[in-house]
């Protein structure tokens, strides 16, 4: 079978990931033949002084696409619930960055890291559909498969890039994860809030300081750190500036919410193993980019820290960095712009059996989102993954 040297994508959204998809595909050389951008609104956009021409979405925009890349609006107005099967039926593979078809069985949700084989059946369709015109039989696939393919939420990734090693020499049943995420994992209108809110707030103490003529050395501890935006000017549930809050999604069952439990399913289901007891909590802090996670897990078997590390620093799309005597462990103010997931402080639990820790960073709109939906792309196209 010969594979195009080509081929032609379609990348839908162009908020933070869709432009973030855009740069992904030209930094990991993809192999593109036409190259189309679609969203509700017609315009021209310019990233990194490329411009591109953004076309309304249609499903007659479809035609001729290998690839297509959903940037992710989720629910009944999602681009990828609207269009998705519409793309498939033109014979493009669709690959989704929102929650809508995660865990839907017919659909791999997909960390090349882990469990890239997933990919195979819509792989093997696509490939003979498109290279092999008289093989169309195998469309009858597609009662395996729907011709899509899921990426996963930000914080899953980075967790499973980390642990999946770790869980295939020592085996992991238990698994406590706090994540501390970025305001970019809210789109936008996020980031826009945590800034409008510094602003406001440093306004008010110079202000307050030019009123009260405190010497700045005396009153950094009198200087306000409220502010009080308008509810329309916020995206989020509460202020984010000088501030953290355990809450990242709706409220669901047992009163956690829907983004914790996207923890525990989406894990169980990248790593086929539902046995693996997990307990998340997601919090939201005031960084732009970056999401880190505090990870606590129980092995099967015994394994040491520096067995850990070994085993890690020859993981693909891992990093460690990992001397706290140096000061030296990942943060996400020096892992923005990266593609790998970061991991430090991996330590003993001094009292539990086979007890670990370890800290865990990512960009959540490269490796979070536009990068690891690329790499599901280079899975595709590729007779192997």
């Amino acid at each position: 079978m010969n594979k195009k040297s080509k081929y032609n994508v379609a990348v839908i959204g162009v908020g933070a990931v869709g432009i973030e998809m855009l740069r992904a595909l030209k930094r990991r050389n993809f192999p593109l033949g036409e190259l189309r951008v679609f969203a509700r609104t017609a315009r021209a956009i310019e990233v990194d002084g490329e411009k591109y021409e953004v076309k309304v979405i249609s499903p007659e925009g479809f035609s001729g696409i290998d690839i297509a890349l959903f940037a992710g609006t989720e629910g009944e107005k999602g681009a990828a619930v609207t269009y998705a099967q519409d793309a498939v039926k033109r014979g493009a593979v669709v690959i989704d960055n929102g929650a809508d078809f995660r865990m839907d069985p017919k659909v791999p949700l997909v960390v090349p890291e882990v469990n890239a084989k997933d990919v195979d059946p819509i792989r093997k369709w696509f490939l003979v559909k498109k290279h092999r015109p008289e093989g169309r039989g195998l469309a009858s696939d597609s009662q395996s498969h729907k011709g899509i393919i899921a990426n996963p939420n930000c914080s899953t990734i980075q967790l499973v890039v980390a642990l999946y090693p770790i869980y295939k020499k020592a085996g992991i049943k238990r698994i406590i994860v706090t994540t501390l995420q970025a305001s970019s994992g809210a789109g936008r209108g996020a980031v826009e809030q945590l800034w409008n809110e510094l602003e406001e707030i440093l306004a008010a103490s110079h202000t307050t300081r030019a009123i009260a003529r405190v010497p700045r050395a005396t009153s950094v501890f009198q200087k306000p750190v409220a502010c009080n935006l308008r509810p329309e000017a916020r995206s989020l549930p509460q202020q984010l500036a000088f501030n953290v809050f355990p809450h990242i999604g709706s409220f669901a069952e047992c009163e956690y919410t829907n983004e914790e439990w996207k923890l525990v399913k989406e894990t169980h289901k990248i790593m086929h193993d539902d046995k693996i007891k997990i307990s998340a909590t997601t919090v939201r802090v005031p960084v732009r980019t970056g999401h880190s996670e505090s990870v606590y897990i129980e092995t099967k078997k015994p394994i040491e820290p520096d067995k850990v590390r070994a085993l890690l620093s020859h993981a693909p799309g891992v990093i460690i960095i990992d001397d706290p005597k140096k000061n030296l462990y990942p943060m996400p103010l020096d892992i923005e712009g990266r593609d790998e997931t970061f991991v430090g402080r991996v330590r003993r639990d001094p009292f539990v059996k086979n007890g670990l820790w370890l800290w865990v960073v990512a960009d959540n709109l490269r490796k979070g989102a536009a990068t690891n939906a690329v790499q599901i792309a280079e899975c595709v196209i590729l007779n192997s993954p």
